[in-house]
């Protein structure tokens, strides 16, 4: 440190990290984030420009990223090769259904561990947690058996209940971040006569929304992402989601990239919409979560 640098420090300013090589650690910095982001980023901007790039173009010696002749014609063959639109209603219905469990059950089971005083509250919470340390795959073939049992296998009931039921994951974050809610808040709802649905429903919900939107990101992107568990349980083709539509069109067809590459660039859009649309509540609530 140099003498300036000394003095400023006992008089109490604040001296730049690394002193005169700071910028150096910045440039640093930056660079390997860019380079990060690059190379998560490379294999979708590979997909986006296959997708419309003209099959002759596609295995191109030497490849170039960007297309010479830009078309759309692999959009139109996926959307008619396959039933598109019937896999997407599918895929819809069990992500919407699965969001709407969510954000209905969890933050109800989540509130009670958080605020209301009951025997066994921490048991059930550690027993909680402890679901969550179990791989899927432990409990997939039980679970299989039980949804057999009931004949609910082949329908879509295996993939949307389970989220009407609570899910461990949601229920842990939405009671990290309900616990930042001041108790005195609620005593005074109490005191003026509201009740404990009313505070919940009036009160707690409104404060935990960045909780509960993220959440309902997480869920999105699970549901429209999921590929095991629809071709577990889906047995017929009028019930397919998109992940499995693409599955079967690449069996079907073979090797098309061009079609394949733009069924994965309209299969991919709406998660990537959902994210950034929401992308401020997501970071919020998630730093929330993990402060608590």
């Amino acid at each position: 440190m140099t003498t300036a640098e000394l003095t400023g420090a006992a008089l109490g300013e604040r001296v730049p990290v690394g002193g005169r090589f700071g910028w150096l650690m910045t440039i640093y910095r930056y660079a390997l984030v860019i380079l990060l982001a690059a190379v998560f980023v490379f294999p979708f901007v590979v997909m986006l420009t296959t997708a419309f790039k003209v099959s002759d173009e596609i295995f191109m010696a030497p490849p170039e990223l960007l297309p010479r002749t830009w078309t759309l014609e692999h959009f139109a063959n996926a959307l008619t090769q396959i039933p598109f639109f019937r896999f997407l209603t599918n895929t819809i219905v069990i992500a919407g259904l699965s969001v709407l469990g969510t954000v209905l059950v969890s933050p109800l089971v989540a509130y009670s561990l958080a605020k209301l005083r009951w025997r066994g509250r921490n048991l059930l919470f550690i027993m909680v947690l402890a679901t969550m340390m179990l791989p899927p795959q432990v409990t997939l073939i039980p679970i299989y058996m039980m949804w057999n049992n009931v004949g609910a296998t082949g329908t879509i009931l295996p993939l949307i209940v389970p989220a009407f039921l609570g899910t461990p994951f949601f229920i842990f974050l939405i009671r990290q971040f309900l616990l930042s809610v001041p108790d005195e808040l609620i005593e005074a709802a109490k005191v003026d006569g509201a009740s404990e649905f009313r505070i919940y429903w009036s009160i707690v919900l409104p404060i935990a929304r960045p909780a509960l939107i993220t959440s309902a990101v997480f869920q999105f992107v699970w549901a429209w992402t999921d590929f095991l568990y629809p071709l577990i349980y889906l047995n017929d083709e009028e019930s397919y989601t998109l992940s499995i539509g693409l599955y079967s069109f690449l069996g079907q067809h073979g090797v098309q990239w061009g079609p394949l590459m733009a069924a994965c660039v309209l299969f991919t859009l709406p998660a990537f919409l959902i994210f950034l649309v929401f992308q401020r509540y997501f970071i919020g609530g998630i730093a929330t979560g993990a402060l608590k």
